[in-house]
């Protein structure tokens, strides 16, 4: 642990500690990532919580904040086809989530903000945090729909088509570790924009979803250095959010 950093990470601390540090006003940060869920043959399962990860390290780095250890299990029904992938009912992940909340604002916290590395975990998370007292302010900070990572993507992107281990997702990954990344791996799937009306098929070409490597995009352009402007766009948008906390 990095004691001249004004964030730190709950489970590195002691009760004490964590107790004066809410007492001195810090924002809690609750990650959201998953640790299985396919990412094509290129990217590993644990993509969304590696992400997660990344920028809750580079939030105790630049902000008073507190990180709760990252939720790894949550809502994905779309890569149930492919093996590895875990998802839990949306229920049950809004429920293990308002628990989670519950136990923070018990001890005193006044704000949080969920990072939240996902998309079909955006329903749930807000139906979780509308059920919680208001006594303590939480945000939903989706990584990939902040103003500054939107402008970003935008300014870089070269695929048509993308949303999942794709171009962006995949150049975040080279930037975080590159040696995560199969490049020699890498496929593209990205012939129309897919419907996402259900579950990713792997194996039905007949399906409006079909999506044979798990990847909707073209991994092939990305690059490190996209990674990394995407990444400080990201960090942007989350210590903005940080900040209207203050």
């Amino acid at each position: 642990m990095n004691t001249d950093s004004p964030g730190a990470f709950v489970a590195q601390l002691s009760w004490p500690d964590v107790e004066r540090r809410i007492n001195a006003g810090a924002v809690a940060v609750l990650p959201v990532g998953a640790a299985c869920k396919a990412h094509g043959s290129h990217l590993p399962l644990n993509t969304d919580l590696l992400q997660a990860e990344w920028l809750a390290g580079a939030l105790v780095r630049s902000a008073e904040v507190l990180v709760w250890p990252t939720v790894s299990y949550g809502y994905y029904p779309a890569f149930s086809d492919y093996p590895g992938s875990v998802s839990l009912a949306c229920d049950t992940f809004q429920r293990l989530v308002q628990e989670i909340l519950s136990d923070i604002q018990n001890v005193g916290v006044c704000s949080l903000l969920i990072v939240n590395t996902g998309i079909s975990t955006i329903g749930p998370l807000q139906a979780a945090i509308n059920d919680i007292p208001k006594e303590m302010r939480i945000e939903l900070a989706n990584v990939y729909a902040g103003p500054h990572c939107l402008g970003m993507i935008e300014a870089i992107a070269e695929q048509p088509y993308g949303g999942h281990a794709d171009e962006i997702e995949t150049s975040i990954m080279l930037a975080i570790d590159r040696e995560l990344v199969a490049m020699n791996k890498a496929v593209t799937w990205a012939p129309h924009a897919m419907s996402a009306r259900g579950p990713f098929s792997r194996s039905d070409s007949g399906n409006p979803d079909f999506c044979p490597a798990g990847v909707w995009g073209d991994p092939t352009l990305a690059s490190e250095d996209k990674g990394r402007r995407i990444l400080s766009a990201i960090v942007d948008d989350l210590l903005a959010a940080i900040t209207t906390f203050r």
